[in-house]
């Protein structure tokens, strides 16, 4: 699939850009996070693992000031100057290609005039993170026709900023750092705070599930940015009685119980599911390594009713698929991935029973919904990549 969409990607640039070289391809991977929701932005502990659904970015460079790019999936072509980009000056996808343009110079680096063609597979608005795949991918191939190192972790960091300040999405690091620095084979143990990833390697005996309800997720940037503020609040009440606190991170239960009447309940709520989840993914990486996945599953379900009753981020449909996958013989747990309301959710499983997973729970799902969702079995694919 990766080798269909690189060639995709060129013919679609040498149609449009026939006067320019043979382009070079950037691909960058969506991710899915095993365990660790909403913790990121919290300095926290997350477990994403790149899947094999990818972002393309066919590049060559100009030799004006102009950033221009065309979108195969949206059959459009923009253009901006790079000196003149400016933040929330340009929305939809191109929104994310200029912006990391512009978080490169914000960063002090020189950044080549270029032709892009953007293509993928990545599912839009299914919490596979289709924008940090994109961002990375166009990282990527700035780097490459702006000469430029590249290191992933500075790079998912530029990218995050993109994300930040030029499409105001508050997000925390883990997709793009997901999307940049994936391991073949393995989820990532990623530290928030430090950066400081661990590779935990997927036994062959399990089967990492997507289960894509066909729901596009309705999560709202001004959702998903109140419930930040949310745990802001919740840090600038224990820090009251607790000054070394610098987010939640720092907190444990004891400390968040003895505020509790010191914040407001929703703040406690969304608070207490944060200081919960941040243990999770070592748990969870633990209990991998130790060959129990029973216990790693119990985690994946403990995960998912925090986030339906604390966090508050979950769905219908997110409940119907966790609940029907969890009742199939193979599989180990399940729990939503992603920001919430609406998108995928992730099952593990046994490996000599994915394929009846699949078309039982997929069954399942559709008719107590009446939705057809689209259920795949990924191995943890690699970072971004030049092809």
């Amino acid at each position: 699939m990766n080798a269909i969409l690189s060639d995709l990607a060129r013919t679609r640039f040498a149609r449009l850009f026939d006067y320019a070289p043979e382009p070079m391809v950037a691909v960058a991977p969506g991710r899915v996070n095993l365990i660790g929701e909403h913790t990121d932005y919290n300095d926290g502990y997350v477990l994403p693992m790149g899947i094999e659904r990818y972002a393309v970015v066919a590049i060559a460079p100009r030799g004006d000031d102009v950033l221009r790019a065309h979108s195969v999936g949206f059959a459009e072509t923009v253009e901006a100057p790079l000196s003149g980009l400016r933040p929330a000056s340009d929305s939809g996808w191109f929104g994310y290609v200029a912006g990391v343009a512009w978080a490169l110079r914000e960063r002090g680096e020189k950044v080549q005039a270029a032709d892009l063609v953007v293509a993928g597979n990545v599912p839009i608005g299914a919490g596979l993170s289709s924008s940090a795949a994109l961002e990375i991918a166009v990282a990527r191939a700035l780097c490459h026709v702006s000469q430029l190192e590249w290191d992933p972790v500075r790079m998912a960091s530029i990218a995050q900023l993109a994300e930040n300040q030029y499409v105001g999405v508050r997000c925390g690091i883990m997709d793009q750092f997901a999307a940049a620095a994936s391991r073949l084979g393995s989820a990532l143990m990623l530290d928030c705070r430090s950066l400081e990833a661990i590779p935990v390697p997927i036994p062959d005996s399990l089967k990492i599930v997507v289960m894509d309800t066909g729901v596009r997720r309705s999560l709202t940037a001004s959702e998903y940015n109140d419930r930040r503020q949310s745990c802001e609040a919740a840090v600038a009440a224990v820090r009251k009685k607790h000054p070394d606190v610098r987010a939640l991170r720092d907190v444990d239960r004891d400390r968040l119980a003895e505020m509790e009447h010191g914040m407001d309940s929703m703040c406690y709520k969304r608070a207490m599911h944060v200081v919960v989840e941040t243990g999770r993914p070592a748990a969870f990486a633990a209990a991998v390594a130790q060959e129990n996945p029973t216990e790693a599953g119990r985690l994946m379900n403990e995960s998912h009713e925090s986030l339906r009753n604390l966090y508050e981020v979950s769905s219908e449909e997110l409940d119907v698929v966790t609940s029907a996958a969890r009742e199939h013989a193979g599989c180990f747990g399940a729990r939503m991935s992603g920001a919430g309301f609406g998108g995928c959710a992730v099952a593990l499983v046994a490996s000599d029973q994915a394929e009846s997973f699949i078309s039982e729970v997929q069954a399942t799902y559709s008719a107590a919904v009446g939705l057809n969702g689209n259920f795949f079995v990924s191995q943890p694919a690699a970072g971004a990549t030049l092809v």
